[in-house]
């Protein structure tokens, strides 16, 4: 037991363990850093200030026990008990805990078994590694029972150590290796496996399966054994290494071998036909032999080759990568040089490599068969023809004989026919067998039972008598019949005729429309259709009306959809209904139909109010009721009733001091103060209201129509002083201030008014210039200059003193009206005071109106002729001097009292305690 002297000075007895000091430290686990800061904790466990207060409480404590590394989270550690004292009978008061470590850490914690058995757990956080934490731990357990009586013993605890499996690394660790060996590279080490024991013993590698061609050393190192061939060995080896440490633990990885196949062996041809026979005249992409061969290199796998044709022929092309030989160009038999020559000879070759690869190669032949591939030719072969409609039948078109011809050498194959005409309107016409082309029909494009197609397409067969073979060399070439057909194409273009003129849908337009609608806007759509076919192209045009006295075109028109726009901006006020014409024309006949505009009203002008803008001035005591200053706003709206207007103020209305009654259904409204203003207890604090009143003319709408109607607002800005109680004589009556706002606007159709202003302004500048010189020539005529033997005087005079001008200031009194009294709180005196300034005075018996001191500034000018000034002026320019003086003191504005200068009523109470009253009339405001 020590002995420690307490802050008084007194001994006090600290039992053992009173003061414990933790040491934070911080180690590494598990590739995990724990950190935590390094200090010394005090923690103040006090287990018995009073050296009787310590008992033995644990049972089984202190002790020594054992875990083991890498326990899991809840194993047994160490079992205790806890016994009380036959006075805690209600248990116990802090269940045992761990209060400190000693290396610190949270390994272990403390569960209860039931009743007052306790067991030391491990909580697996962190977990217990005997290679890389602390060996042991000194557990500080304590305990304190409903008494008071506490205790604190200390567990100790061995890690003991246990022999862990062999653990690989890097790679192996986490994943299946994966090796490649090159086919054909001799044996040699391929891979070395990386692994290691816990406790640092030997480990001893091993692999599987033993028949593979693999071995592996001491030290993990891997090697092959044999040079392997891709063609004839696996391509793929799984070996499972496994690695033992002397205690008979053992841990297994897999790690796959892959053989990478290189090319070392030449491609063969597996097509065995060398002779090929194709007619002439075959169209492009027309194949004409599959070439195939293998790669050894490749297995069972598709082989991967490239082909190409050696030979400079162009005729034939082949696809590089499948082999296919195809037509690439036109061969014709019946010329040179296959006239003489039919057979081709093509070399082709296969490569495994673009470049620089195994390759093989092989000759083939190609016959090209004769055909006859020469049908009748026209030239053109597309006649375009044209015919007014309701031209009369009978009327011949073309002669097609005359353009067609057959080149072929055998006369038997140089004969053809016309044949076939068919196409859309062919029932109109007729083919001769001459080779003529006639109209059987009138075309009528109007006409219902006709389709309205300008233009027919006819098409004509041209054709051998003898049997020709199955082919074309142009586009125009058909097989029909088992006979080679060339087409002619004849287009005959109905000329339409118009015989029709527009008509309107409607004789006449009807639009009504909003005087709001924004410029621009479509009002509405004229329509006109034309009986002609094909239809005519119809524009509109407005050709009558559209426009006022001031605006040249309200109204435009769409030239190809007819929708009638606004170009200028409506006013049902002053025009409601404007009526125009518009036009409909095909570029040949036309017509036309009224189109009238109804101007509909609508809620577009905003209230203007007189005055817009106003200044004010009132007293701060001033009675709850009272119009301000007489003020009456009122409001007029060129679409509204004058009962449809509500006022009320949207801004600067602070505290609702202010109010316009009535609010609503007038055209005029008065400023009405609502409340009176509090300063001293600090409510208010603006002294200047600056109030922005909103006027709607909403006022008649009912409340379920004011959603959709049209509501506009006008804006009156009122600027209001409040003046506070004044503490001199105001010596002006407060002044109002009307300003008037004036807008200038320009008006697209007054353009002439700056004009006109701009040349009159001109023309004043140049004649004002003119009368100048005139002024001038006259005055240079008549008076010329002096010479300069004149210029300077014989004799000095003397020089004229400048007069001395004095500055005169006189004092007016002016009548000041008070028209209000009260009672002072503090005096009980009696006082009077103008409700407009707020100027004040005591009240006296007997006393003439108070006047009020005006200033007035007078200007003489006395010259001093050498003369002195008698003693009656002296004292009457001082006079002056200290009126000025009275002047200020008089006519300095009343300001809000600092916190040195006095209220009336403190005046008061001064005045009433030194019981002087003042007499002298002047007012009663006074001075700090």
């Amino acid at each position: 037991m020590k002995k420690r002297k307490n802050l008084d000075g007194a001994d006090v007895n600290w039992g053992k363990h009173t003061v414990i000091f933790l040491q934070f430290a911080c180690w590494e686990h598990e590739g995990r850093v724990i950190k935590t800061m390094k200090s010394m904790l005090l923690f103040p466990i006090l287990l018995g200030v009073v050296s009787g207060r310590r008992s033995q409480l644990l049972q089984g404590l202190p002790a020594t026990s054992t875990v083991e590394e890498n326990s899991a989270a809840g194993v047994a550690v160490y079992d205790f008990n806890v016994t009380l004292s036959p006075l805690a009978s209600e248990g116990v008061a802090i269940l045992p805990t761990i209060v400190n470590s000693n290396p610190l850490t949270e390994a272990f914690d403390i569960v209860s078994k039931g009743g007052l058995e306790f067991r030391v757990i491990t909580t697996g956080n962190p977990v217990l590694d005997y290679e890389t934490m602390p060996k042991s731990f000194d557990l500080q357990i304590f305990v304190e029972d409903t008494t008071g009586r506490t205790d604190l013993n200390i567990l100790t605890i061995h890690v003991t150590d246990k022999n862990e499996h062999p653990v690989f690394r890097g790679n192996m660790a986490i994943q299946t290796v994966m090796i490649y060996v090159l086919e054909g590279t001799p044996p040699e080490r391929i891979y070395r496996v990386d692994a290691a024991d816990p406790e640092n013993a030997k480990l001893k590698y091993s692999l599987l399966p033993a028949t593979a061609p693999f071995s592996i050393s001491e030290s993990g190192a891997i090697f092959s054994t044999k040079e392997f061939d891709y063609e004839k060995d696996p391509h793929s080896y799984f070996l499972s290494i496994t690695v033992t440490d002397p205690d008979g633990l053992n841990s297994t990885r897999t790690v796959n071998i892959n053989i990478i196949n290189i090319n070392d062996e030449r491609p063969y041809f597996t097509t065995k036909q060398r002779i090929y026979r194709i007619p002439e005249e075959q169209s492009p992409g027309t194949s004409v032999a599959n070439m195939t061969a293998r790669d050894p290199d490749d297995g069972d796998s598709p082989s991967r080759l490239f082909y190409s044709i050696q030979s400079s022929d162009r005729r034939f092309s082949i696809n590089s990568a499948t082999g296919e030989l195809q037509v690439a160009g036109r061969m014709d038999r019946d010329a040179l040089p296959l006239q003489l020559h039919p057979n081709i000879s093509l070399v082709v070759r296969v490569e495994d490599s673009p470049s620089s690869g195994h390759a093989r190669e092989t000759e083939i032949t190609i016959v090209v068969e004769d055909v006859n591939d020469n049908p009748p030719e026209c030239n053109p072969s597309a006649f375009r023809k044209e015919a007014n409609e309701n031209t009369a039948p009978g009327t011949f078109h073309v002669d097609l004989r005359n353009y067609c011809k057959d080149i072929d050498a055998d006369p038997s194959n140089n004969q053809f026919i016309f044949t076939g005409l068919t196409g859309f309107g062919s029932n109109n016409f007729a083919l001769e067998s001459t080779g003529r082309l006639v109209m059987t029909g009138t075309i009528d494009l109007e006409n219902p039972a006709n389709p309205g197609v300008e233009v027919y397409t006819l098409t004509v067969r041209v054709q051998d008598i003898a049997h020709p073979n199955y082919s074309s060399k142009y586009p125009f070439y058909i097989s029909f019949d088992s006979f080679l057909c060339y087409i002619i194409y004849i287009y005959i273009r109905i000329k339409p005729v118009n015989e029709f003129f527009p008509v309107f849908r409607n004789l006449s337009y009807v639009f009504s429309v909003s005087e709001i609608t924004k410029v621009g806007s479509s009002i509405g759509r004229v329509h006109a259709t034309d009986k002609d076919w094909p239809p005519s192209v119809i524009t509109y045009s407005i050709v009558a009306g559209a426009g006022t006295r001031d605006y040249t075109n309200i109204f435009c028109i769409s030239p190809t959809k007819g929708d009638v726009r606004i170009l200028a901006r409506l006013d049902y006020e002053t025009t409601q209904k404007h009526i125009f014409t518009v036009q409909a024309s095909d570029q040949q006949k036309s017509t036309t139909a009224s189109v009238t505009v109804n101007v509909l009203e609508v809620n577009d002008e905003e209230p203007v109010c007189s005055p817009n803008f106003f200044s004010l001035q009132i007293p701060v005591d001033l009675a709850v009721g009272t119009n301000v200053n007489g003020f009456r706003i009122e409001c007029q709206d060129r679409d509204s009733d004058p009962r449809s207007f509500r006022y009320f103020i949207n801004e600067g209305n602070e505290n609702s001091h202010f109010t316009f009654s009535p609010s609503a259904g007038s055209n005029t409204s008065r400023l009405i103060l609502t409340s009176r203003f509090d300063y001293e207890s600090g409510l208010d604090t603006k002294w200047i209201y600056s109030l922005r009143v909103h006027i709607t003319d909403d006022n008649l709408v009912s409340a379920r129509d004011k959603t959709t109607h049209l509501t506009k607002t006008g804006t009156v800005t009122l600027s209001i002083r409040v003046i506070p109680n004044p503490t001199t004589v105001t010596t002006t009556t407060p002044g109002v201030t009307v300003v008037t706002r004036r807008e200038n606007l320009y008006s697209p159709s007054a353009w002439y008014v700056p004009f006109v202003v701009t040349l009159g302004a001109l023309l004043l500048l140049g004649l004002l210039g003119h009368l100048g010189l005139l002024l001038l020539t006259r005055l240079r005529s008549c008076c010329p200059p002096a010479g300069k033997a004149h210029s300077t005087s014989l004799i000095n005079a003397p020089e004229k003193k400048k007069p001395k001008k004095e500055v005169t200031v006189t004092m007016t009194k002016l009548n000041t009206i008070f028209d209000g009294e009260a009672r002072d709180p503090v005096t009980g005196r009696v006082y009077e005071f103008n409700t407009r300034s707020g100027a004040r005075r005591w009240k006296r018996s007997n006393e003439p109106p108070q006047p009020v001191l005006a200033m007035q500034e007078m200007s003489s000018a006395t010259e001093n002729s050498g003369q002195g000034v008698d003693g009656a002026e002296a004292p009457s320019r001082k006079e002056p001097s200290e009126k000025r003086k009275e002047l200020t003191a008089a006519t300095k504005p009343a300001a809000k009292p600092s916190a040195g200068q006095e209220t009336p009523g403190q005046a008061g109470q001064r005045l009433q305690k030194k019981k002087e009253e003042s007499e002298d009339g002047s007012l009663s405001s006074p001075a700090p």
